[in-house]
């Protein structure tokens, strides 16, 4: 006989989303605010800048905008803005994207010759009607908003390059510590309000016009005013192919705490690929609109810089191998 509730029952289940639980109360993990959380030990004078401005009760997009911009400009960090490694042309090309306590979002890949990828982006997402432009459109657009050309290959990254050139040999870095690219960052500020950034110059010696997952809405960043947010870092390709941070934001959702969610999408990764545990890396942070932050990686060796009323640490995050 047929039976109607069981059939009600059946169907509602298969369209929640995975980990949930239950009709109860989700537990309420919290933490302190204003809170500053970015991707990598060397993420500590990013975090200052960002900090200064929460604590004169600045925004948290401004926040973040001016913290990942530290990065975007210092020449000694290879895999981010001015002094980023080229691709196999020997052309440096950035991607970032912004959103902010609403959800709206802007975003910029394969941008050439314009320090901050990051304000262009921001710019997109206010003074556009799009959410992301690419390439010399996007240059164009940098360009009529008085954002200034200039040449972003430092000698260093240009006598990288030309040795690389000697074998041309590509293959996805195994990235880490050692090797880590992308700055991803996310705030909450006094007022409660959750914005996020992530800028890259992108994997060294890619193809031209080649993007990873750092400008991608919902792969290298994503908020959502009600739950959080969460910011990627490591192997593009991987996290693209799992919308990593819109699964994380989702899994916080469903009731698991940061560090359970970035856990989950980790995981993901590897059962939809179980070769990816070979060398893979890529990590996650996550922090909620109560103040509670997490992470986790693949692999051992990724950490975070937070800034909370308690003062910036560095912490490592879990992982799985």
């Amino acid at each position: 006989m047929f039976d109607r509730k069981q059939f009600l029952k059946t169907s509602i289940a298969g369209l929640l989303p995975l980990g949930f639980t239950g009709f109860t109360s989700p537990k309420i993990y919290s933490g302190k605010k204003p809170v500053v959380i970015s991707t990598w030990r060397t993420a500590v004078n990013a975090n200052k800048s960002a900090w200064s401005v929460l604590t004169k009760g600045g925004y948290a997009l401004d926040a973040v905008e001016e913290g990942v911009k530290v990065e975007e400009a210092n020449p000694d960090n290879s895999t981010v803005g001015y002094g980023g490694r080229p691709d196999r042309d020997g052309r440096v090309t950035l991607d970032a994207c912004v959103m902010d306590e609403t959800g709206n979002c802007g975003s910029v890949a394969c941008l050439e010759n314009i320090m901050h990828p990051v304000s262009v982006a921001r710019k997109i997402m206010t003074d556009s009607p799009h959410a992301m432009l690419v390439g010399p459109g996007a240059k164009q657009f940098a360009l009529s908003q008085g954002f200034k050309e200039q040449d972003l290959l430092t000698p260093e990254s240009k006598a990288a390059w030309e040795k690389w050139l000697e074998s041309g040999n590509y293959s996805p870095p195994t990235i880490n510590i050692e090797n880590h690219d992308t700055i991803g960052m996310l705030a909450l500020d006094s007022q409660g309000r959750i914005s996020g950034a992530c800028t890259t110059s992108g994997a060294a010696w890619k193809m031209h016009g080649r993007v990873g997952d750092s400008p991608i809405i919902g792969s290298g960043l994503f908020i959502d005013p009600m739950i959080g947010g969460a910011v990627a870092t490591g192997l593009g390709e991987e996290v693209i192919k799992t919308a990593g941070s819109h699964l994380v934001v989702e899994m916080m959702r469903a009731g698991h705490s940061p560090n359970e969610a970035c856990k989950i999408a980790v995981e993901r990764i590897i059962e939809r690929d179980p070769k990816n545990k070979e060398g893979v890396q890529v990590a996650y942070i996550a922090l909620n609109t109560d103040g509670a932050y997490g992470g986790y990686s693949i692999r051992k060796g990724f950490d975070s810089v937070v800034t909370d009323p308690d003062g910036m640490r560095t912490e490592q995050v879990g992982y799985l191998y």
